[in-house]
């Protein structure tokens, strides 16, 4: 399973969890900070 985090937490989690959430992100990361919900959630069910 891949989480995608939420600009208000630490992209930090990312290299923490990566041992049991590989892949994961933060929406800052693939540039969707300043996205409204609808974006992000489609870029969430597009990559899994």
């Amino acid at each position: 399973m891949k989480l995608l985090f939420d600009q208000n937490l630490s992209f930090r989690l990312c290299r923490q969890l990566a041992d049991i959430f590989p892949e994961s992100t933060q929406v800052r990361l693939v540039g969707l900070d300043r996205a409204d919900d609808r974006t992000r959630r489609d870029f969430a069910k597009a990559n899994d």
